[in-house]
């Protein structure tokens, strides 16, 4: 049971003992995966090298690399193909037209939940909630 009565000033002046573990230091950065294109390839590596990131952003990373390849694909598509179909009946958007902007909107949604371009928050008095926390390295 703690000291009843009122606090010295000693006592007020402590600051609280926050305790933490060191995130461990990754020996070597996760490759990036074979499927993705040369482009993307590269833009994972640099993406690893430039922030820390946990193993769910990985995944965040991996799916946003998928989408942009995706609209690349389908923006190729379109360029060949152009941007209308004709049917039997009528003439029609291509439907690499919707698979090219839902794409683009995929990776924007993605780039965001990474969190990549954002600087990390200044420092917050400690009576404050913590605000989150940016994944840059640097």
């Amino acid at each position: 049971m703690g000291a009843r009565g009122r606090k010295s000033a000693a006592d007020l002046d402590t600051p609280p003992v926050r305790l933490f573990s060191a995130a461990p230091i990754p020996a070597e950065l996760p490759p990036p995966p074979d499927h993705l294109s040369p482009a993307m390839q590269a833009w994972w590596r640099q993406v690893m090298e430039d922030y820390e990131l946990d193993p769910h952003h990985l995944r965040l990373l991996e799916a946003a690399c998928d989408a942009w390849d995706r609209m690349v694909e389908a923006r190729d598509v379109l360029r060949e193909e152009g941007l209308t179909v004709t049917t039997e009946h009528r003439t029609k958007k291509h439907p690499a037209a919707d698979i090219e902007r839902d794409s683009r909107l995929a990776f924007a949604r993605l780039l965001r939940e990474l969190d990549l371009d954002a600087e990390p928050p200044p420092e917050r008095p400690a009576w404050r909630p913590p605000a989150l926390r940016s994944n840059r390295r640097r």
